[in-house]
């Protein structure tokens, strides 16, 4: 077993590594799929706070990548050309922009996925409608990201805020609840969701929701939990570094009342909180894990990147930004600004997402339906789909098409 441990990570390294490699690659869209290669950026977090993020959207690319190249590369007009991944850790912070700007201005990559936190976006989103580059969000949800004129960024999983606070007043309405606590992070998206939610919450005046601010970097949430009082669920939407810890003291304190998580990974939530999180975390995603598809793309992931654990929706979201951009340059070549108009015209059913990826014209997505589940005790419906623990997220609800939020409104 050991052996097969070794054997396995020594490939995932290997396939990661082929991934990276290659020349640069920025204009025509003919040539060999042994040279010449195309180079897609991948900016996201690898180290600090949405490093547990990152690493998955990295490895979800990697599969992708290795998988075009393996069956000839994108095939446009001419022969099929590599394609190979120019990487950035943004470290969860400022750093973001010296790697966009050197994703765009040395590796010359025809478009750029990955981002994480809001407070990476909202710099680097300005960047990419600048330098007319298409950039794909994973998990930054803030509402200022996107402008009216934006038309070079888009949203792949975590809708905008004030879209992602509607399903959590829809939960308490479904409940039948009275009083919900909230604590949110002091950053871009924490913020944002708070002023969503405040908002989302005025079509339920019968509901009250008491609402704490911590700062990003906060791991003791004793204080925040106790100033919420007696609630009958709590949501941590709006600090995704803190939201199992968040279940996990609240626990300690003997509270029972269900946590709903920030988009967060389960297998992070399951090892800090253990069996305490089953049957009281709950978390929105955007991937189907019900579905065959999902399955499917799942084993042959975990078959690769066995250090991953668990197939999480921030790699399928990795995943979709290779073939969505891998589709666009078998049909109109490695120009981005050609790229960003072909996405913005097309819908793309990716296997195991929990809804169609297609756009509006600022790139917000368009009639998302997240899907809610509850985290259990396993086993997983079949062999092969988590290696994390003896746990699966056991669907609740799908939302109903979310209505895309207009920048300005």
């Amino acid at each position: 077993m050991k052996r097969y441990g070794l054997i396995a990570a020594v490939g995932a390294v290997a396939m990661l590594t082929a991934a990276l490699s290659g020349s640069s690659a920025y204009g025509g869209s003919s040539g060999h799929a042994q040279g010449s290669a195309i180079k897609l950026g991948v900016l996201t977090s690898l180290t600090g706070a949405f490093a547990p993020w990152g690493l998955q959207v990295r490895a979800g690319m990697a599969l992708a990548v290795n998988e075009i190249n393996r069956s000839g590369g994108v095939k446009g007009r001419g022969q099929g050309r590599r394609l190979n991944l120019a990487i950035a850790d943004d470290q969860s912070g400022p750093a973001a922009i010296d790697g966009f700007r050197r994703l765009t201005q040395q590796e010359r990559v025809v478009a750029i996925g990955g981002v994480i936190g809001s407070n990476v976006a909202v710099p680097t989103a300005r960047l990419a409608e600048d330098a007319k580059v298409p950039m794909f969000l994973v998990k930054a949800g803030n509402n200022e990201i996107l402008t009216a004129d934006s038309r070079y960024t888009f949203r792949t999983c975590l809708p905008a805020a004030a879209m992602a606070a509607v399903p959590i007043v829809q939960l308490a309405q479904r409940r039948g609840l009275r009083s919900v606590g909230v604590i949110i992070a002091d950053y871009a998206w924490g913020q944002s969701f708070k002023s969503s939610l405040e908002e989302a919450a005025k079509a339920a005046p019968n509901i009250r929701f008491n609402i704490q601010v911590a700062p990003v970097p906060t791991t003791n949430f004793t204080p925040y939990l106790r100033a919420l009082g007696d609630v009958s669920l709590i949501v941590a939407t709006g600090h995704p570094p803190g939201s199992s810890l968040i279940l996990a003291q609240s626990g300690q304190l003997g509270t029972k009342a269900p946590v709903v998580g920030a988009y967060s990974p389960y297998s992070l939530t399951a090892k800090n909180a253990g069996s305490a999180a089953y049957g009281r975390w709950s978390d929105f995603k955007c991937m189907a894990t019900a579905t065959k598809a999902y399955k499917t793309l799942a084993k042959r992931y975990l078959r690769t990147f066995p250090q991953n654990e668990f197939f999480e929706d921030d790699a399928l979201a990795g995943y979709a930004y290779v073939k969505v951009v891998s589709e666009a340059i078998r049909n109109v070549g490695t120009n981005p600004e050609r790229i960003a108009r072909y996405v913005h015209t097309r819908t793309f059913n990716i296997p195991g997402y929990a809804f169609p990826l297609r756009w509006t014209a600022w790139g917000e997505l368009r009639g998302p339906r997240v899907q809610f589940a509850v985290l259990t005790r396993g086993p997983a419906p079949e062999r092969g789909l988590n290696t994390a623990g003896d746990w699966w997220p056991r669907v609740l609800f799908k939302s109903q098409p979310l209505t895309p939020y207009r920048p300005g409104s």
